[in-house]
This record gives structure tokens, sequence and C-alpha cells, in this order.
């Protein structure tokens, strides 16, 4: 698929419409008109996947409508816990490999190694069969989670049908302070935003600080566009976009044809709101029980005591997260009575973190591993938090019972932040240990 520029609009358009106007085939997309997007590429997990869309296909007599644009991930029933996930796997691998479509077994969580392997690339527009889909926007594509429905009519047809978004800006200007991480622009939006607060819309990152970010900060930003309820999150395509794919190994001329210029909002392009935010002023955030939408500056929750400190999710176990860990880390241990639960969102980033030292000295503090899976984040596995357990953790969401036992509570913060509270066993800022 050509990712070069469609001919120019008419009228100024924002990044969300032109990436609706290029899969649609149209000049302009009209914000709140429906639009027949053609899909460039299509993502199922072992849970939402091939158990709840072969069914579905089955009974509409047909198959994928073009295998080579449908991407299978084992990461939610991996490794398998009971005869129940192992019988799941089983149908996930033997029927992806079937029906002719990839399958990436086993490599760790899909909205990681999604962009790992090259499929996510500016300009395409992706569907995704998980909440988290979003991730794929910190790329310049138009990605966006969809249920086993309506993911089946993607696979039957290759289209799908969407309301052409309007956008709302978030521009954090400056920089962020030592300490403060992507993570923390999220929860501090889900606070000040609610989580409805992107009302099924396109929410696009823009400012110095956004653009400063590694391509993994930015993936956290896109992810968590979910928890602000839009329908996808955009971070237009720069040089540190083409670099990072360059290093993913996605081929030369591919790069080469992608058109930065335009992937991009243009002035005076027609906005929902603009929201504008200093990022130097924000300090880390940390999301009380039972919803991303209880954050608050550090402060207020510092003191509480955790028996866990879980590094997990795709939010909060990338390389970049991980090595952000290592900072609070290096030459410390974890508090007496404190369990650090640390798993890798990708083999290639643990491997990566294994061979530069990191993983060492998140070992070396007392870091329990554990495997490249969604894992708690998402409540599969062994690692569940029993009742009465008080955690704080890198994950996207801790609504009551979904990372374990609904007598648990969870809070939520950056990786810098769980690490600092799993040295000191209670919720601490950063900031003091680095």
């Amino acid at each position: 698929m050509n990712m070069a520029a469609v001919s120019a609009p008419t009228r100024p358009a924002t990044l969300a419409q032109k990436l609706v106007a290029r899969a649609s085939g149209q000049e302009y997309a009209e914000p709140g008109s429906l639009a027949i997007c053609r899909v460039d590429l299509a993502m199922s997990h072992d849970s939402s996947g091939p158990r709840r869309v072969a069914p579905l296909l089955e009974t509409l007599g047909t198959t994928v409508w073009d295998p080579s644009r449908y991407v299978v991930v084992t990461d939610h029933f991996v490794p398998a816990s009971d005869p129940a996930a192992e019988a799941i796997l089983h149908f996930t691998r033997d029927w992806t490999r079937r029906s002719g479509a990839h399958l990436i077994d086993g490599e760790g969580i899909c909205h990681v190694v999604l962009p790992e392997h090259g499929h996510v690339l500016p300009g395409r527009l992706i569907v995704g069969g998980d909440s988290h889909s979003p991730t794929g926007g910190a790329f310049g594509a138009y990605m966006f989670g969809v249920g086993a429905t309506e993911m089946a009519g993607v696979l039957a047809t290759g289209e799908i049908w969407l309301r052409v978004p309007q956008t709302i800006r978030l521009q954090w200007d400056g920089a962020l302070a030592p300490g403060v991480c992507a993570k923390d622009m999220m929860l501090f939006l889900c606070a000040r935003l609610g989580l409805g607060g992107g009302r099924y819309e396109a929410i696009e990152y823009a400012g110095s600080a956004v653009a400063a970010l590694s391509m993994q900060e930015r993936m956290t930003l896109a992810n968590m566009s979910a928890e602000l309820g839009a329908q996808t999150g955009l971070v237009a395509p720069d040089a540190i976009t083409l670099d990072w794919l360059a290093a993913a190994g996605v081929p030369a001329p591919t790069l080469a044809g992608i058109d930065l210029a335009h992937w991009r909002t243009d002035a005076g392009a027609p906005l929902l709101a603009t929201h504008v935010f200093d990022a130097g002023a924000l300090p880390p955030q940390v999301a009380a029980p039972h919803s991303p939408a209880n954050s608050a500056p550090v402060e207020q929750a510092a003191g509480e005591a955790v028996q866990i400190a879980y590094l997990g999710a795709c939010t909060g176990a990338k390389l970049d997260d991980l090595r952000m860990a290592a900072q609070v880390l290096r030459g410390r241990r974890v508090a007496p009575g404190v369990s650090l639960q640390v798993a890798p969102a990708s083999v290639r980033d643990q491997q990566q973190a294994q061979r530069e030292g990191t993983l060492a000295i998140l070992a070396e503090a007392g870091a329990e591993l554990l495997p490249n899976a969604c894992g708690a984040c998402a409540g599969y596995g062994a690692a569940r938090f029993p009742s009465g357990s008080r955690a704080i953790a890198s994950t996207a969401r801790n609504f009551s019972g979904r990372m374990g036992d609904a007598g648990s509570a969870v809070w939520l913060a950056s990786p810098l932040t769980v690490a600092a509270s799993a040295v000191t066993g209670r919720i601490t800022d950063p900031r003091t240990l680095l």
C-alpha cells in the first residue's frame, strides 16, 4: 500500500481527517459524515481473535478477505495456566495457520509487538480487536479497537464504516522535568478530562514536550487515549518515527515513500477543542483505587503502604519503562515485604534490556521476572493480586477486580514511581531517589 500523500485537500484538514480520507478514497473527509474505509491491517489477540471470529465467519460462509493483512498475537493466555487456556491457544494457533494469517506467538503484548514487526506505518488505517489499539496512533496511523462482531465484518470484507471524527488537540508546551514521563501526562489527563473526555473522537497530542518524547513514550500516550474515551490517539509522524521504524526493519523504500509533510494537521484545520498544558509544571501522578480518573500529584498518595510493585503492561514495561525503573533501582534493594514483579512487554525489549544491563539492575534489586504477556494487567495468569493486597502498578487501569481479587487495591503510576515505591515500601515521589 502506497503511504505517499494523496492529492492535497481543498480545505485545511486535521491528521485524523487526512487518514480517513485516504482510507475512504475521498479528497476531504467532513467531520461528522460517514465514511466506508479500506482496512490496511487487522489485528486480534488470542482472547479476542479466532475463538470469537471464526464461528462468525463460518456462519457467514466466508473466510479472511486477505490473510496477509490479518495478524494474530498470543499474549493473554500465554503461558497457559490451565487446560482451558491451553485449548484456546491450540485453537488460535491452528486456525490462524490454516487461514493463512500471520501469527506472532508468545513474543509479547500485541500493541508492542505489532509495530516491532513493522506492521504499523504512518498513513495506515488499522483495526484492532482490543480497546488499547489506539497505540498505533503514535506512529501516525489511524488505529482503533472494535469488538468481535465488527472484526468479523472487517475480516469478511476488508472494509469498515466510521463517522469521520472531530479532533481534540492536547498541546504540551515546554519540557518534562526529571522524574516525570508520558504515564504522568496521561494520568493527569484522565483526572483533568475524565474517562469520557475524548468523546469517542480523535485526540491529537502535540507541542514541544510531545515532539521530544521517544516512540515508546508516544505509544503510552496513544495507548491510554482509550482511558479518555477517544476512538484513537494520534501523534504526527516525524524523523523519530522513521528512525524507530527503520530500526524495526521496515525497508528503506517504504520509509522513503512516507510524506511527513502531509501526515500532520494543517494550520486552520477544524478542531473540536484545544487544551494547552505546561509540561514543566507537571509533577509525578498517582491514581488511587479504583479508576485512572482518581489521579493526583504523588504527594497526595505518598506514604500509602504497598506489598506489590508491578512493572508490566503495554503502558509500563516497554524497554524505555524498564530503563526508567532501573534509574531508580540501581544500587538499591526492594523493601522487605514488597514483591517487585516485572513482566517485560516483549521478548525483544527483554533481550535488549538483558544485553545492556538494565535487566541485571532490576534483578539485583530483587525483581521477579514474569512472562512477556498481558498477565495481571488484564487479569490473566497466575500473577493476579490476592484479596487484601495493596499494589502500585504501571498498568493502564485499576478498576476493582481487574487485576485480581476485588478485595485488592491498586494505585497506578509511572515506572519511576512504581520503582521508587518498591524501594521504600510506600508510595514515593521518584524525584527523591533520582
